[in-house]
C-alpha cells in the first residue's frame, strides 16, 4: 500500500467527519473535539485547526482519503496527533503517515499523547522514536470521564508544565 501525506482540501472535511465520529474510533483514541459531532460544528473545528495548525495533511493510502495527520502549538513545545481511519487500522498506515510527518517537520522536540490503553497508538509513536516522558491524567471527552494518558517527546526536553 502506498502511504503520502498532502495539503488538506475541503472536499476531505466531511470524510475526516465520518471517521472521526466512529464511534469504536472515538472510543479507542479518547481524546478529540469536545462538540464536533455535527456536520456545521465539525467543519467549524476544521476551520479553526487550519487556522491554528503548523502543519496539517491528509493522508491517503493507495490515493484513498485514509485520515489526517498535524502538527500544532507553539515552538519548542508542538505536539503531533493524527486519526486513521478504522478501516485502516493495523496495517501500517499509520506508522507511515507519522514518519513521513517527521520527514517533513524536522523541529524537535515534538510532543504527542495517548490514552494510556491505546497501544496501538502508543506503538506508532513507539517505533517512530517517541518516547514516553510522563503520564497525566485528562478529561476524555469520548469516555465522558478523566483518563490516564501518556506523555512522549521525541527528541531532546520537555515541555513547560509537563512533570518528569
Amino acid at each position: 500500500m502506498e502511504i503520502a501525506l498532502r495539503a488538506v482540501r475541503d472536499s476531505d472535511v466531511p470524510v475526516f467527519h465520518r471517521q472521526m465520529t466512529d464511534p469504536e474510533a472515538v472510543r479507542m483514541a479518547a481524546f478529540g473535539p469536545e462538540d464536533a459531532s455535527g456536520p456545521e460544528a465539525f467543519a467549524a473545528y476544521w476551520t479553526r485547526l487550519r487556522a491554528g495548525c503548523a502543519v496539517l495533511r491528509t493522508v491517503l493510502a493507495d490515493g484513498a482519503v485514509a485520515g489526517n495527520a498535524v502538527v500544532y502549538g507553539e515552538a519548542g513545545e508542538r505536539e503531533v496527533s493524527y486519526w486513521i481511519d478504522r478501516a485502516y487500522w493495523g496495517r501500517g498506515v499509520a506508522t507511515a503517515a507519522l514518519r513521513a510527518l517527521l520527514a517533513e517537520v524536522v523541529e524537535r522536540p515534538l510532543y504527542a499523547r495517548a490514552a494510556a490503553d491505546n497501544t496501538g497508538s502508543l506503538r506508532v509513536l513507539a517505533k517512530c522514536g517517541f518516547r514516553e516522558t510522563a503520564r497525566a491524567r485528562g478529561f476524555a471527552n469520548a469516555r465522558g470521564r478523566e483518563i490516564e494518558e501518556v506523555v512522549l517527546v521525541l527528541g531532546a526536553g520537555r515541555p513547560a508544565g509537563v512533570p518528569g
